[in-house]
């Protein structure tokens, strides 16, 4: 492939990128690379549902709820933001033939999930919100994607965006562009567990931190309670939240249900303190923990949940008969590359943040159950907005070197393993300084071997996330020091 100028290019095909684009309009010329297929991402994974208010009053209910879930840590202009602008966003997804589940009489369905003070959570495909509403983008979209694209590097020069340097089809070359956006998601194979699509590295925060745009709370990294985790899938099967909003139940090998030793609310709690009474309460009894789902019918459970009734069988469960083996498992990431309101980010010109991949203060230090993919859509729609008040189509593109840098050593699986061992074990659910600091030793050392440069970015970011561990004392929402947490 020529190099190509385009006026817009967006790194990512989760709901976030697909949705500035379809926010865009077909004057201007626009691409989407994605790493690999376009559905591998974490929206096409997404079960829940999207998080938003069902009338004019729950506005200010919704607000509360993100807020006390993020434990005092938000950005509260952020959340208004988001919870006043997400009903209209989701109207217009409907209006433009976007299915949500309903009842016999054609209402929408809601749903509830934990730290949610009332039913709001609208769903697609029972558990298969993101399938649905991503291929539902696919069959919108009209501008080209370039799939199986490493984006190695941004193209930036004194303070401004020009695009970015890819490797496609065994060829390294640069795409120019006027504003670049940034939707590639979060971090989640930095962990040993984790339930995030398998091209979510960090490969463009890294990128970003060779590029000296700051990153903010990325101590604040979330862990979902409920996840399968046995098996060799490096993905591991996420079993919704939604399950315990509807009458699911945590339990251990003599069913004892003793999330509510640590939490009034028991299961419904907000995810940070469930994931971390399951965590702790697995290492202080050494007792198994299971999901409870016998409160559903095996036909009810299979037409709501039917992603994770065939999964589940399939691997040789019979559900909603049998107890599900749980842990908790990486799942979200609160902090990213910071961003104002409109996704624009300070340090340097025409370049955008949006998604997971981004920080506008939105989530705190614990994101609300189903706020993820209002988040896509409601900011999406202002980075598009601001791109067309400010973009320059007439720009001269400004040349740069080709580099093809060394992306791969054939040592590079190893440590990238380790490194996943040691963030799920020194960086993860509970933390100690003492065990941070091994973790930076240990991270230190292997940026001073001889790596490709996606591990490097990979290693870049891990030691941002214990960095920014580290200089947090004190718990706070997802982020908790061990000695803190009692029984």
């Amino acid at each position: 492939m020529k190099t190509s100028q385009y006026d817009v290019l967006i790194i990512g095909t989760g709901i976030a990128g697909l949705h500035t684009a379809l926010n865009l309009p077909s004057s201007l010329r626009v691409l989407i690379v994605s790493k690999d297929y376009a559905w591998e991402c974490n929206t096409f994974y997404a079960q829940g549902g999207i998080a938003v208010a069902v009338n004019h009053d729950d506005i200010a209910l919704h607000i509360k709820d993100t807020l006390e879930a993020g434990a005092g840590h938000c950005n509260q202009e952020a959340v208004e933001v988001l919870c006043t602008e997400g009903p209209e966003v989701i109207q217009q997804l409907i209006k433009r033939g976007c299915m949500f589940d309903k009842d016999e009489l054609g209402c929408i369905l809601y749903t509830k999930e934990a730290a949610h003070s009332t039913n709001r959570i609208v769903h697609a495909g029972g558990d298969a919100t993101g399938r649905v509403v991503h291929l539902f983008m696919m069959e919108q979209l009209r501008v080209p994607i370039l799939y199986n694209t490493q984006v190695t590097d941004l193209l930036i020069e004194n303070g401004r965006c020009y695009g970015a340097r890819v490797f496609h089809a065994d060829n390294v070359f640069n795409i120019y562009a006027n504003k670049t956006v940034i939707a590639s998601g979060g971090v989640g194979s930095l962990y040993e567990y984790h339930t995030n699509a398998r091209t979510i590295s960090a490969d463009i925060q890294g990128i970003c931190l060779n590029h000296s745009i700051a990153l903010a709370d990325m101590e604040m990294m979330q862990f979902h309670p409920t996840a399968f985790v046995l098996g060799n899938a490096v993905r591991k099967q996420l079993l919704s939240e939604s399950l315990r909003g509807e009458g699911a139940k945590i339990v251990d090998e003599d069913g004892l249900r003793f999330v509510f030793d640590y939490d009034e609310r028991g299961e419904l709690a907000p995810r940070d303190i469930v994931s971390r009474a399951i965590f702790d309460y697995k290492d202080k009894t050494h007792k198994e923990v299971y999901l409870d789902l016998s409160a559903f019918s095996e036909d009810h459970f299979k037409q709501r949940f039917p992603s994770i009734y065939f999964n589940m069988q399939n691997i040789g469960y019979n559900i909603p008969q049998q107890r599900i083996p749980i842990s908790p498992a990486f799942h979200y990431a609160m902090g990213g590359i910071h961003t104002d309101l409109f996704g624009k980010i300070s340090q340097v010109e025409d370049l955008y943040a949006v998604g997971e991949a981004a920080h506008t203060g939105l989530h705190g230090a614990n994101r609300l159950a189903s706020n993820s993919l209002l988040e896509g859509l409601v900011f999406s729609k202002r980075v598009a907005t601001d791109i067309i008040k400010t973009i320059d189509i007439k720009r001269e593109i400004k040349e740069f070197p080709e580099v093809e840098d060394v992306l791969i050593n054939e040592n590079d699986k190893e440590l990238k393993n380790e490194l996943r061992n040691i963030m799920w074990c020194y960086a993860g659910i509970l933390r100690e300084e003492k065990n941070l600091n091994k973790a930076m030793n240990r991270v230190k050392e292997m940026l001073e071997l001889p790596i490709g440069k996606l591990l490097k970015l990979r290693l870049l970011v891990s030691k941002e996330i214990i960095q920014s561990a580290l200089n947090r004392k004190k718990s706070l929402g997802a982020h908790c020091m061990k000695e803190e947490i009692s029984l």
